[in-house]
């Protein structure tokens, strides 16, 4: 199971209110959905060098971080929009997810994550023993 988590976002959503503005960067669009026994995220990060990405994991708390270059300032910016600077999220995964086998591949502005069902997680069958009468009478 992925979880999920911004204990921030109500207090950006009420400064933005009165303020008109947002007090910190956007946060990561992200999808997520499971096919068989593995969870995919997909994160835009639309016009972030690869270079400045990064992605650690801590027990079972992923940790994305990107940087979005400041503007030139030799340029007489018309409109300026996107938000620059640092970009974090965390994800939290459930224990019956496979951390060590993470995959990561960023293509066209996504970031994606593939993320298998720990072996542990996924069901299985019980043998059950079974004893005919006639061993158990014997």
């Amino acid at each position: 199971m992925l979880m999920r988590t911004d204990p921030f976002r109500d207090l950006d959503r009420l400064t933005q209110q009165v303020f008109g503005t947002s007090a910190r960067p956007a946060v990561m669009p992200m999808d997520a959905w499971r096919e068989g026994d593995e969870f995919f995220v997909e994160l835009d990060l639309p016009g972030i060098d690869p270079e400045s990405l990064d992605l650690d994991i801590e027990r079972n708390v992923i940790t994305v971080k990107a940087t979005r270059p400041d503007l030139d300032p030799d340029r007489s910016m018309i409109a300026a929009e996107r938000t620059r600077g640092v970009f974090s999220r965390q994800l939290f995964l459930g224990e019956n997810l496979d951390t060590d086998a993470i995959r990561a591949d960023y293509r066209d502005g996504v970031l994606r994550l593939v993320i298998p069902v720990a072996e542990k997680a996924k069901p299985r069958k019980i043998e059950i023993l079974r004893h005919d009468k006639q061993a158990i009478n014997a």
